[in-house]
């Protein structure tokens, strides 16, 4: 043939958005073009990134298949690089291009080490490998599928099987759901990782049982956001607790829980739960005053569906609908991650409840942006989260409860602020 290897350059154009988007399927019809061509897998590793875009690469026996999409505008670039006279590029091509729905492309190829510049070297193979190696015909099959999050500095990836156990695009957003390999199933929302099996627990306690157990008695409940069940799953655990009433705008969410997040999602059809699918910003706005003792805001980030809970009005809305001693929780934003939000929401909820009634505490996600995670404590009334926390209710209900995180320690613990997060919120701190 001339050459060592056969260097085919793609450009597809005009392609399906959302396949583009979609690493499982990004990544099955790689291997398909592979093996339509004659390649023998020996390894592929694919990326699927925040907000959307796959990088991946298939190694083959006969050298490697590569591609990166940019699913905004359509477009995906290949590259085919084949070694020998077994395996043709151009086969894989055209698979590539019915797989992507592709509307037209460009290509070109190229011969890599041409035979006529080159000399053969005189090697000993058995010095070069090991011995059991050289018996070995069929290099074993490997794959590495990964979801990142990320943003133009920072990421974070997580490993998963390589199937999505459940997708669905809503008016609203993105639902996912993966079988990640260290952290169990994982709902995403935008490509934003949402929680994990294995330390949703983290999340859960915290933005629960910190209000609950600072409360005198806290009977009705309003939970917004909260799709997957697991901050209801904690209410519930709370004997006084008389209803719940847990307002998500995406069914979707709910759907996906339900099926592949049992162990965070039992408590939906329990009859204290009444489940609203509504906007949490107009449910709360046509509440009557003082319905609600706590209200949990357990919300995605300030983007999407999520971004009108971030807002004055909304807080003020909630303020309105708390009883006199009420309390509101919310997920506050990570303040290494976010920290222009993470300011400006704190500031947004002194102006409402007041300079000495707001608190933040902290908790330690490993699946969250930066693994430190924020909470707010606003209290309508004057509950203090450490003056006034009931030890011994506290250490009953921690004997009562099978508990992963929250305890008394972590409670008073959570509230000491790392220098730089209180100077963003401007708190003093202790010597």
């Amino acid at each position: 043939m001339g050459a060592l290897g056969r260097h085919v350059l793609v450009e597809y154009y005009d392609c399906d958005p959302q396949l583009l988007d979609d690493v499982v399927y990004i990544e099955k019809s790689m291997e398909m073009a592979a093996l339509k061509a004659n390649a023998t897998l020996i390894n592929s590793t694919f990326h699927h990134f925040s907000p959307f875009g796959v990088s991946g690469v298939i190694v083959i026996q006969e050298s490697h298949f590569a591609i990166h999409t940019w699913p905004e505008y359509g477009f995906a670039s290949v590259d085919l690089f084949t070694c020998g006279e077994s395996v043709d590029p151009w086969v894989s091509f055209g698979l590539l291009k019915q797989s992507l729905k592709a509307s037209h492309e460009s290509a070109m190829e190229m011969k890599r080490g041409e035979l006529r510049l080159l000399s053969k070297k005189a090697l000993d193979i058995k010095q070069m490998r090991d011995t059991k190696m050289v018996d070995l015909q069929i290099p074993k099959r490997t794959r590495d599928i990964w979801f990142t999050e990320r943003n133009e500095t920072t990421a974070l990836s997580l490993k998963h099987d390589g199937q999505k156990l459940f997708e669905k695009i809503t008016p609203f957003q993105k639902v996912e759901v993966y079988n990640t390999l260290e952290y169990g199933n994982m709902l995403a929302l935008d490509g934003m990782v949402m929680c994990t099996e294995k330390d949703e627990y983290v999340y859960h306690e915290m933005i629960t049982h910190v209000p609950m157990l600072l409360h005198p008695d806290p009977q009705k409940i309003l939970v917004i956001g909260g799709g997957d069940g697991g901050t209801a799953r904690e209410i519930l655990k709370h004997q006084g607790v008389d209803s719940i009433e847990l307002v998500e705008i995406d069914n979707a969410v709910v759907e996906a829980s339900k099926l592949h997040l049992p162990t965070i999602s039992p408590a939906f059809g329990h009859s204290k739960l009444q489940l609203k699918i509504e906007d949490g910003i107009k449910f709360v706005k046509n509440v009557s005053d003082e319905s609600f003792d706590l209200v949990i805001v357990d919300s995605t980030d300030p983007v999407g569906p999520g971004e009108g809970l971030f807002t004055k009005d909304f807080y003020l809305d909630v303020y309105r609908i708390l009883t006199k001693q009420g309390i509101m929780v919310t997920q506050s934003e990570s303040p290494r991650f976010n920290q222009s939000v993470f300011k400006e929401i704190y500031q947004c909820y002194r102006d409402i409840f007041g300079l000495h009634q707001v608190h933040c505490y902290l908790a330690y996600i490993p699946t969250f942006p930066t693994g430190m995670w924020s909470f707010s404590f606003c209290s309508k009334g004057n509950i203090h989260p450490i003056n006034d926390l009931d030890q011994d209710r506290v250490t009953k209900f921690i004997d009562e409860n099978q508990l992963s995180y929250y305890n008394l320690d972590v409670h008073r613990a959570a509230f000491a602020l790392p220098n730089f997060v209180a100077q963003l919120i401007e708190v003093q701190v202790t010597a």
